[in-house]
């Protein structure tokens, strides 16, 4: 009998940040980023993606520090969600809270823990599908949340975590014949990466992803958050590694969004994760349009240092 790999997470749910600015950034995730707000309450956002039957795909948060709060994945049922946190705890893994009912948009079942980094995530089934819509040609509207990446001192060790207890997958290594490696493109289902682990000086988030319908539609989203005067970091290209487009932005507190689309989807039974060195112009663009990655675009994605081993108050 063949023996399957342990795989409880289905998807990335959503990126959860808090910022002091509740109000600025409020209004860039609605107005330029083209979001919904579908929920406020008390200095608390929550933002869905009109293509996506995510119930949210972007929390903010009022706080006086600013901070990643949490990232969430999917689980396909609630025994999923038992037998994970049984697991963990096995582990030795530091949990937050016990599976249990949630009181967030769209309800479900679900827990938080910290991974070895000490930021805080979140894992939930059985969140109520919000009525979606399909995004029509030229609405520069993001269709759902593609990836999250984040920056880790120690993503060897992170990368491994991610693995064995959260059943993720490799797709493919970004490397520097200087540095090592650089950056893991990891998958849970065969979107090429849900999930990313960025070599960087410290805990942070590095960037989170929204796909948008097409080209045009990315184009003319990348042109609305430029003459709203958002500031672009990087782009427009073409990666390698996942064959995605890229458009970097700062939100107003400096945490790096990203406009993309086409990402590769895996054939994952015949797939085999490469190494792309990073010194080669094609890996990091295709397309020769952006700026050549340099250490000065680089440190754009570093953000601030988080707030660890503390989890939010909601």
């Amino acid at each position: 009998m063949t023996s399957h790999p342990y795989q409880p997470i289905t998807h990335l749910r959503h990126v959860d940040l808090a910022v002091p600015d509740f109000a600025v950034q409020r209004a860039f995730y609605r107005d330029t980023w083209g979001l919904t707000e579908v929920a406020n309450d008390s200095g608390i956002a929550f933002f869905a993606a009109e293509g996506s039957p995510e119930q949210y795909v972007v929390r903010i948060r009022e706080d006086a520090r600013k901070r990643m709060d949490l990232v969430a994945f999917g689980a396909a049922s609630r025994a999923d969600v038992d037998e994970l946190a049984g697991r963990l705890l096995a582990a030795g893994v530091r949990p937050i809270a016990d599976p249990a009912d949630m009181d967030t948009p769209g309800g479900g079942y679900g827990f938080r823990f910290f991974d070895p980094d000490g930021r805080v995530v979140e894992v939930s089934a059985e969140v109520e599908n919000r009525v979606h819509r399909k995004i029509e040609a030229r609405e520069a509207i993001p269709v759902r949340l593609s990836h999250c990446v984040v920056n880790s001192e120690n993503p060897e060790r992170l990368r491994a975590f991610y693995e064995q207890h959260l059943g993720f997958r490799l797709s493919d290594t970004l490397f520097s014949h200087r540095m090592g490696d650089l950056m893991y493109f990891m998958r849970c289902n065969p979107h090429h990466h849900s999930f990313a682990i960025a070599r960087g000086p410290h805990v942070s988030l590095h960037h989170a992803s929204f796909e948008m319908r097409g080209l045009e539609e990315y184009m003319r989203g990348t042109g609305r958050a430029l003459r709203a005067g958002t500031r672009l970091t990087w782009g427009p290209g073409r990666h390698l590694a996942g064959d995605n487009t890229f458009a970097y932005f700062h939100d107003p507190h400096g945490n790096t969004v990203e406009y993309t689309t086409e990402l590769a989807v895996l054939e994952e039974d015949l797939w085999h994760p490469g190494r792309h060195d990073v010194d080669d112009p094609l890996t990091q663009d295709q397309w020769g349009t952006a700026d050549p990655m340099s250490e000065s675009i680089a440190k754009e994605q570093f953000n601030d240092p988080d707030v660890l081993f503390t989890a939010p108050p909601v």
